[in-house]
């Protein structure tokens, strides 16, 4: 086994109606304590940079939908960390208020 550490990035639009409010913010962040890689979260490819663990980071950032989310991950299971992820915001954080298929 090697001891460098996995890299992945993604992006993902917010389409949830009213964005990354408390409920999803704090699906968002329960789902990335449950990996052990390092969770970044931003609006803009350039930063800056949260914990993707912190709720109140997390809730801060008030992203409304629309937004583009920003992922990245570092550590053994950073891939499947990015990609649970971005299937959670695309289910509209599992609220059911999706129109998207409408």
């Amino acid at each position: 086994m090697t001891n460098h550490s996995a890299l992945a990035e993604a992006r993902v639009e917010i389409t949830h109606d009213v964005g990354l409010h408390a409920r999803p913010s704090v699906k968002l962040t329960k789902l990335a304590k449950g990996f052990g890689a390092r969770i970044g979260l931003a609006l803009t490819a350039d930063g800056p940079w949260i914990d993707a663990k912190s709720i109140v980071k997390v809730m801060a950032t008030k992203a409304p939908k629309g937004s583009t989310l920003y992922l990245r991950a570092e550590g053994a299971d950073a891939g499947d960390a990015i990609e649970a992820l971005v299937r959670l915001v695309r289910r509209d954080f599992d609220e059911g208020s999706s129109d998207a298929d409408a």
